[in-house]
């Protein structure tokens, strides 16, 4: 671990490069071109309700919870990927610090697309011919997300978009992959509002080659993202693997998992053999899996927010449960 101007801290790990400052943290993948600052992964500060509510408990210490995706099972099929990976976010930040959020599944997962966004594709398809042969005119004129610059049709902004702006983010690639030490540091910091600016606007216009950009779009928000084998239950065996690796090192004392396979109930057992708190977020509301967990959360409740409100009464009676059990311990009848 190196330091960096006494206030830094700069670290190489097995994905991203990550510069914690104080409470900000910038993070960029170069395999994935995924930036963000602050927001994708500011759970690592601030982004959870426990921090609000240091200030009237200063002596309490938080849960660090591990976000846990089985996307083979629960992929977000008819909800944009962002706003999932945000609102779960959200949800497992009520039980404490969300310190890690995994994403597992193959390359089929990746790839494929839904019925609805393909026929979402076909349905703009044609509203773009229209557009270009002057049939229809657009109500408002299209504008580029990182210049402002106006358009009427989107052949125009697209090829605007193309010839400028993915050439520039081609060049800040590679000047920084071609720079080392504290140059490259430098750089990251130089770059990253305008890396995170193009990749909103990217992922908005252009249509991903493969996929509908799943595993960019959960990266941006902050999730590290696994592709594993296309075989059978690899990743089911993958992601019961690093959650009991983080057991093992007890980093932390709350695991979420995003999933309604009974094959994980056995890991589930584990964690609350270990004393840890468990949550399972699922659709399957009579499964083994959510009998097994401490508490479970279906995907209306985790969209519509109402996770969080009864995340508030679930915690509070963890913090009840784990007092009995310490005066169990100590109290002494002699």
């Amino acid at each position: 671990m190196v330091s960096f101007r006494s206030s830094f801290i700069y670290r190489r790990t097995e994905n991203p490069f990550k510069i914690f400052r104080f409470h900000s943290t910038f993070c960029f993948s170069l395999e994935a071109t995924c930036w963000q600052i602050h927001d994708a992964l500011r759970y690592y500060h601030y982004g959870s309700e426990w921090g609000k509510n240091q200030k009237s408990n200063p002596n309490e210490k938080p849960n660090r919870v591990g976000l846990f995706w089985d996307l083979d099972n629960k992929p977000p099929n008819t909800i944009p990927p962002y706003e999932v990976a945000n609102k779960l976010r959200i949800a497992a930040s009520s039980f404490g610090i969300v310190r890690y959020m995994v994403a597992y599944a193959n390359s089929h997962t990746f790839s494929h697309v839904p019925q609805c966004i393909w026929e979402k594709r076909k349905e703009r398809e044609l509203l773009y011919r229209l557009e270009n042969k002057g049939v229809i005119k657009p109500n408002e004129p299209y504008r580029c997300r990182v210049c402002g610059r106006k358009f009427y049709t989107n052949d125009k902004l697209v090829n605007h978009f193309k010839q400028l702006h993915e050439r520039e983010h081609g060049k800040r690639m590679n000047q920084i992959e071609s720079a080392r030490g504290n140059r490259r540091v430098k750089l990251v910091a130089k770059y990253s509002m305008k890396m995170e600016k193009y990749k909103k606007a990217a992922s908005a216009l252009l249509t991903p080659k493969v996929g509908y950009g799943l595993a960019d779009e959960l990266k941006r928000a902050g999730f590290w993202v696994r592709t594993v084998l296309d075989k059978s239950q690899a990743a089911d065996r993958a992601l019961q693997s690093h959650m009991v690796d983080v057991m093992d090192h007890r980093r932390v004392e709350c695991v979420v998992l995003v999933s309604d396979d009974s094959d994980f109930v056995d890991v589930i057992k584990e964690a609350k053999l270990r004393c840890l708190k468990t949550v399972v977020i699922g659709d399957i509301d009579d499964g083994a899996l959510k009998r097994t967990a401490d508490t479970a959360f279906s995907w209306e409740e985790i969209l519509m927010g109402k996770a969080k409100k009864q995340a508030i009464s679930v915690v509070k009676n963890w913090k009840d449960r784990d007092i009995l059990k310490r005066l169990e311990w100590t109290y002494n009848p002699d």
